[in-house]
């Protein structure tokens, strides 16, 4: 299914995962808006992107809209109906801005069993509601959008009179569907292992273009080319192009500075593929070869990646993947003088922030930080079969840290790979990428 185009139907993992979701919470309520749009100048708006919950659940793509899943069973249990609110059509708006679905495609194309202008939500959801014991709504998202459902909540409660009953609670259905969306199924494993490839090639291209004078700016942009080239819609999050001492500056945005000979270069970019995001970071150098000290330190950030991968399987934890990432990291920064002392003080003291102050890595999907929780009954979860996640260990030198050895400064390095977990281990979405640093020698010299 490819976003942006016409559709004539929608494949039926849409409705298979709207009615896990009912089956979970018998009795509730769960309304989605679509993602409003935003300008970027009067009468320009920023490029469309719709709400992920909001896709994942009817893989419609226009803004204007809301669904609402609501229990039509005995006692408000058991069955449940799909009503969307759509912009109508209209052939004057869709010869500037291109087709629209209406009310009938919403049933036809996207299986709402209802289908209502969007101008109608206020006045529909009150009596849509009516049976549910509970309802989900995330607010905060939009102002508009939430004085909309508000106003249709206080509607609903002023319907209900002298019953004595109290309004159904308002929940946050961001964890619900955060723990259905951190299990990825096949159709969704694939996706995500296509804009895996589709960006390691863009990572390969730029590895193998950049040159001494080149502007950051120039690798963003050849990345871009080649993510829409491969397939990707769109990018997952801002690329991250940063050489020297920018690699330092963990979210480093600018792009906009010239490559120098004798500098390292960290990429961190991640190609979208139909709504699912791929994230890939690798570090080389902006000549040939790796100077003495940057070599040392690289090694050190993979020889931590690799233990950290080696961990990733079933019933493992990520609090223990980062913990053997830091430990690695640790020893090697004693052994590199950067730090001193025992390795179990530096670790609980948590010195060895000063070169390395983030986590190991985050939940991937169709957000690059995913949704899903991370503690369950206030400890780590287990991994299991279909989680997809990142392990991305870094060596960061600040800028203003004159202390360290004069190899190591200007000094950024970050190794990051996409990691599905499988039901014997895990597979590398990511391995097309090289990342050993003879490889990228050998790549750089070509």
């Amino acid at each position: 299914m490819v976003p942006g185009m016409l559709l004539s139907n929608v494949p039926g993992y849409f409705k298979s995962r709207r009615d896990s979701l009912m089956k979970a919470q018998p009795g509730a309520a769960f309304i989605f808006a679509a993602s409003p749009e935003y300008l970027r100048n009067p009468d320009v708006h920023f490029p469309f992107r719709q709400e992920s919950n909001f896709y994942y659940l009817t893989g419609f793509e226009e803004p204007e809209a809301f669904v609402v899943m609501v229990p039509t069973g005995s006692q408000g249990r058991g069955s449940y109906k799909t009503v969307m609110f759509v912009r109508k059509r209209d052939p004057e708006k869709e010869m500037w801005e291109g087709e629209r679905y209406g009310t009938e495609g919403a049933m036809k194309i996207f299986g709402a069993d209802e289908a209502y202008l969007h101008e109608e939500f206020d006045r529909k959801l009150p009596e849509l509601i009516r049976a549910s014991e509970k309802i989900y709504y995330r607010v905060g998202m939009d102002e508009s959008t939430d004085r909309r459902v508000l106003a249709a909540l206080e509607t609903h409660r002023r319907s209900m009179g002298r019953s004595g009953k109290a309004l159904s609670p308002i929940l946050d259905p961001n964890e619900v569907i955060g723990e259905m969306r951190l299990f990825k199924s096949p159709e969704e494993a694939e996706t995500l292992r296509k804009a895996c490839q589709i960006t390691a090639r863009a990572h390969t291209i730029a590895m193998k273009e950049v040159r001494p004078g080149m502007n950051e700016s120039e690798i963003e942009a050849l990345i871009d080319y080649e993510l829409r080239r491969g397939g990707c819609q769109r990018v997952g999050y801002g690329s991250i192009v940063a050489g020297g001492k920018n690699a330092a500056c963990l979210h480093y945005r600018h792009n906009n500075e010239v490559l120098r000979d004798g500098d390292l270069l960290l990429v961190d970019a991640g190609g979208e593929h139909n709504y699912y995001t791929s994230d890939i970071t690798r570090t080389f150098p902006v000549g040939r070869k790796f100077t003495a000290g940057q070599a040392k330190a690289y090694d050190l950030v993979l020889k931590s990646q690799l233990e950290a991968i080696a961990l990733a399987k079933p019933g493992a934890t990520m609090p223990a993947i980062h913990q053997k990432a830091t430990e690695v990291l640790i020893d090697g920064m004693l052994s590199l003088g950067l730090l001193k002392g025992k390795a179990s003080a530096v670790f609980k003291t948590l010195e060895y922030k000063r070169f390395y102050p983030h986590g190991t890595g985050h939940w991937l999907g169709m957000d690059v930080h995913d949704v899903g929780l991370y503690m369950k009954n206030g400890e780590p979860r287990t991994l299991e079969a279909g989680m997809c996640f990142t392990i991305e260990p870094g060596f960061y030198v600040q800028p203003g840290d004159r202390e360290v050895a004069a190899e190591f400064r200007n000094i950024g390095i970050r190794i990051e790979d996409d990691i599905l977990i499988t039901a014997n281990g895990h597979d590398i979405l990511t391995r097309d990428v090289v990342k050993t640093r003879d490889d990228i020698e050998n790549l750089r010299a070509h």
